[in-house]
């Protein structure tokens, strides 16, 4: 997948950051695939960057995880429910890599101020947000585009770009959202964001984890030219 995503993101001229976890804690189901671990999941992540020639991301759910992943990956992600918990952000920033903090569905968009400050008192201010959308009643989340300007309030003190967009994804284990990912898409670099955040799987009907979510790899090429075509008819301030 990495390959072939990285190929069609060359041909249309986009920067790509394959990611992948090594170890999904936050599944369903208690039988849900998790992943190969830590150990293992790191060899793989490491060899994708390597032969790849790509940067790699992953989640880290454990403070006791991250120097280990900092050691295999460029960015350490930190999950929208684990937004808040401070020892998580402090080891990732430690790492002294990239640090992608998905906004949790129960804060409001300026209230990440508060998670990327504590990355940067760490001492690292390489930290980026990623919109996960917000509860909107049970089983649905909602992205709220009004939220962008909101988070970009948060890099005023620095430098480096600020929220690639994360869509909102199942409202349960059966509800496809796929079908939405082109739209929610454009309408976030319409708004402004500096990057998208989608899952692409070449056959989603057989992913192991969150295939209803995926856009199928056939429609990643159209779906970028449509986000290109759109970043160059929206003026920038």
């Amino acid at each position: 997948m990495a390959e072939a995503i990285a190929a069609v993101c060359k041909d249309v001229k986009l920067p790509y950051i394959f990611k992948a976890s090594y170890d999904k804690a936050n599944r369903t189901s208690i039988s849900s695939f998790r992943g190969p671990g830590l150990e293992e999941g790191c060899r793989i992540l490491k060899k994708v960057r390597e032969t790849v020639g790509v940067p790699v991301l992953t989640d880290v759910h454990d403070a006791h995880d991250c120097a280990r992943v900092g050691e295999a990956v460029d960015v350490l992600q930190i999950p929208a429910f684990l937004c808040r918990q401070t020892d998580l952000l402090v080891a990732a920033a430690k790492t002294g890599r990239v640090v992608n903090v998905k906004k949790g569905q129960f804060v409001a968009p300026a209230d990440m101020r508060h998670a990327v400050n504590k990355v940067r008192e760490a001492g690292n201010d390489k930290v980026v947000l990623t919109e996960r959308g917000s509860s909107f009643g049970y089983n649905n989340l909602v992205v709220d585009m009004r939220g962008w300007p909101s988070c970009a309030s948060s890099r005023r003190s620095s430098s480096t770009p600020l929220t690639p967009y994360n869509f909102p994804r199942r409202a349960t284990a059966q509800r496809r959202t796929a079908e939405f990912i082109p739209l929610l898409s454009r309408a976030a670099v319409a708004a402004g964001v500096d990057g998208i955040f989608m899952e692409v799987h070449d056959n989603p009907k057989e992913a192991k984890s969150d295939g209803a979510n995926a856009l199928d790899l056939k429609n990643l090429r159209s779906t970028l030219e449509q986000l290109l075509a759109v970043h160059g008819s929206v003026a920038r301030p």
